[in-house]
């Protein structure tokens, strides 16, 4: 392929559509590539969506995008072995147009996306696999080399979103090889049921959903979380826990979600259904502290890639959607005014990033990672204390509710003395500062 282009996208995933959308629509000579057999040949599991990044770059896209539910309901579940202590969130609000968050299918909704970013005008080719960054002799990427004879691609600018892996930024020097602790491990199914009767187990009327957020005993003392989405006539079950945890444990994911599904709590809501997509794929916990350099002499980094995942509040797609269309404006800020996209030039993107939700976010919870991973209590102890201490105080047997709360504190304290605990609640707020 001899002729150059503007821009070159690596990876046709969130980010990557979200940034060769915007810069084709701006009129820029687009080139994608995806090394799948197709845009979301590799997600085959279900996910959540949210509007307000995707609506930034595509106003009207809930006409034609493939949503499942809208979210109207969140769950949030702290379990042991036998039980759950949990909060509910359900609003009416949530109800009413334009909905605030979807649960989608990946497959679909990647496929879609990608029609969308051909339809502005960009190339997307497929089954194509970027080996190598192309440099000048000073150094600046200057496009790609693929797989194939002749390889060689040239663009004024390159942006990876290549996916946690991202072998060809790490190939090129860009950052390191991932670590076990700042990477986890996790595992989805698909499991289908009639749309009726997803709806009478969960209530839902009409397009609403319901998201089940899950933590405690279901990750075995490992840092990680589950989760159970309503789709339409499917429901989307997966966990995922710290990669350094699983190797330390010598478990594997599908044990963990094998026994999740088991869980009294879990079990009915899926009783019935038939698993029939099944995924492993990693995602990038490590947050702020873990983020690599993000933009160099021609290039920059969206998405997974560069580890654009806020793991405490569960959101994935809007960051890499957000980090996706800053990318590209950045560019075609650059290329208007008659720029080069040098590291000097390309730190706008870095401003756009701090100015944005997507780094206050991550710098908030940037101690969050350490936190959980030294003090397990969070992990272990305090979840089971939680539902030991509803299922004392619920149980009604003659025993007075003063005894009780007492018997409550002293199991408590039996864990952990009260500066013990008084020090876990001021590093927990802590990690969140």
């Amino acid at each position: 392929m001899s002729e150059k282009f503007d821009v070159i996208v690596v990876g046709a995933g969130p980010s990557g559509n979200a940034a060769a959308y915007t810069l084709a629509k701006a009129g820029l000579k687009v080139l994608q590539l995806e090394r799948g057999e197709y845009p979301g040949s590799k997600n085959v599991q279900g996910a959540i969506l949210y509007a307000d990044a995707l609506e930034r770059i595509i106003p009207d896209f809930r006409d034609s995008a493939p949503l499942e539910r809208h979210v109207i309901e969140q769950r949030m579940w702290v379990m042991d072995e036998r039980s759950f202590v949990g909060g509910h969130y359900r609003s009416e609000d949530f109800n009413k147009e334009p909905y605030n968050r979807y649960t989608i299918i990946r497959a679909r909704f990647d496929k879609w996306f990608s029609d969308q970013v051909q339809k502005a005008g960009a190339l997307v080719i497929c089954e194509m696999t970027v080996k190598a960054l192309l440099r000048n002799e000073q150094g600046h990427v200057i496009g790609v080399e693929v797989e194939r004879e002749d390889g060689k691609i040239y663009a004024d600018a390159v942006i990876l979103a290549d996916g946690v892996n991202s072998l060809v930024a790490t190939q090129g020097g860009l950052r390191q090889d991932i670590q076990a602790s700042n990477v986890a491990l996790a595992v989805k199914e698909m499991i289908f049921l009639p749309r009726e009767t997803v709806e009478a187990r969960f209530n839902l009327s009409g397009q609403a959903g319901v998201v089940i957020e899950l933590m405690g005993s279901i990750s075995e003392g490992m840092v990680g979380t589950g989760f159970l989405y309503t789709n339409k006539d499917s429901l989307a079950i997966g966990i995922g826990c710290m990669l350094s945890d699983m190797k330390a444990q010598r478990t594997t994911p599908t044990e963990l979600l094998e026994r999740m599904k088991a869980h009294p709590a879990i079990a009915p809501l899926i009783a019935g259904g038939e698993t029939r997509e099944y995924a492993a794929h990693l995602i990038p916990e490590g947050g702020y502290k873990a983020l690599p350099q993000l933009y160099g002499d021609g290039w920059l980094m969206v998405g997974d890639s560069a580890g654009f995942v806020n793991a405490v509040h569960r959101e994935g797609s809007n960051l890499a959607m957000t980090t996706g269309r800053l990318a590209a404006e950045t560019l075609i800020e650059l290329f208007q005014n008659g720029n080069e996209p040098s590291a000097a030039n390309l730190a706008r993107y870095k401003a756009k990033l701090d100015d944005s939700f997507v780094m206050k976010d991550l710098k908030k919870y940037r101690n969050i990672t350490d936190t959980l991973d030294k003090q397990r209590q969070f992990i272990g102890d305090y979840p089971n204390l939680l539902n030991q201490a509803a299922h004392t105080f619920l149980t009604v047997d003659g025993q007075d509710k003063q005894s009780k709360e007492k018997e409550i504190m002293a199991a408590f304290r039996e864990r952990r003395s009260l500066f013990g605990l008084l020090g876990d609640a001021y590093r927990l707020w802590r990690a969140t500062r």
